[in-house]
């Protein structure tokens, strides 16, 4: 397994992904929304695009399939359709590798003054 930080730095959709999958397991659809409501311009994502991002995201073992079928929202039956999605531990480790080398960011960006909240020199 590599170390998380070879990975980065993360591309902006495969980041939120794991934001959101770090909270609940997703499906396509579920994850797409989710991504179009966090977003503040409304992005939305084409379904090729989030599913290609999804494989990669397997081959890489930050995220992968979970046996959970059964749709959300109190339907009762089995939905073979939907696909979920997990985080995994590893993908969990890179998403805190990540967020911890963005805060480095925004401390510098305040340092330089170009956010408010910047120290004083």
């Amino acid at each position: 397994m590599p170390k998380p930080e070879t990975l980065l730095p993360l591309k902006p959709l495969v980041f939120d992904v794991l934001l959101i999958l770090n909270e609940d397991e997703g499906h396509g659809y579920g994850i797409a929304k989710e991504l179009q409501e966090r977003s503040p311009e409304g992005r939305r994502i084409l379904p090729g695009n989030l599913y290609r991002t999804l494989s990669g995201m397997i081959s890489r073992n930050l995220i992968e399939k979970s046996p959970r079928a059964q749709a959300r929202g109190g339907a009762a039956a089995e939905d073979e359709r939907r696909r979920y999605f997990r985080i995994t531990a590893f993908g969990r480790q890179v998403a805190k590798a990540e967020a911890e080398r963005l805060q480095d960011r925004v401390a510098a960006a305040r340092a330089q003054r170009l956010l408010s909240g910047s120290q004083a020199r």
